[in-house]
């Protein structure tokens, strides 16, 4: 799961250049980017990039105060860097992994001729794109962000597993729930902005 290949036949660019021109592409061009962008085995590239939006989102909460950060040896500073360093280096890789296996399970049960967990760990990786401003203070902002990353799966997932969007939406419903309804707080944020959801749904 965790292959690099060193010469992928339609996989991403390594380098700072790269993820930016990456970023650009899947939040305006979502279709192409998921059809030309995606290749088996390469999904470091993808999964580094997930890991850099998270990061920056993190970094986004602490700064602005959202985000209870443990007391360690009374240093505020090295205590904000464990965190970040626990959130890049174990926390989102593994909820990363953990629902691409997920979802590689729901697309067996639906989708015959699909692609493997390589492709579906950058195709989530690449969907929490728009989360790049999900640590903003202003719960309108999130709840866009973690829509259109939900909106960024699911078309993903019928690009690259070549399936029917109502396919798609129905194997990407719990992923999406788990990543961006929870992890980048998109319920919270939509019960925020329309109140009336939290008598309707159940979050």
């Amino acid at each position: 799961m965790t292959q690099w290949v060193e010469n992928p036949q339609g996989g991403r660019d390594r380098g700072p250049v790269a993820l930016a021109r990456a970023w650009f592409e899947v939040v305006a061009r979502p279709r192409r980017f998921f059809h030309t962008g995606v290749a088996p085995g390469d999904q470091a590239p993808g999964l580094v990039f997930g890991v850099l939006v998270t990061l920056v989102e993190v970094t986004t909460r602490i700064a602005v105060g959202d985000v209870a950060v443990p007391d360690l040896a009374g240093d505020p500073l090295l205590s904000k860097l464990f965190v970040l360093a626990l959130v890049g280096l174990f926390v989102a890789p593994a909820v990363l992994h953990l629902t691409a296996a997920l979802q590689t399970l729901l697309l067996m049960a639906v989708v015959s001729d699909r692609g493997g967990v390589s492709e579906t760990v950058q195709v989530i990786a690449y969907a929490v794109a728009p989360c790049l401003f999900a640590g903003l203070p202003v719960p309108a902002v999130r709840a866009v962000c973690t829509v259109y990353g939900a909106v960024l799966l699911v078309v993903g997932t019928r690009e690259v597993h070549d399936t029917s969007y109502v396919r798609a939406t129905l194997v990407a419903a719990l992923p999406a729930a788990i990543v961006f309804g929870y992890g980048f707080r998109g319920f919270r944020a939509l019960v925020t902005v329309f109140p009336w959801l939290d008598a309707v749904v159940p979050w």
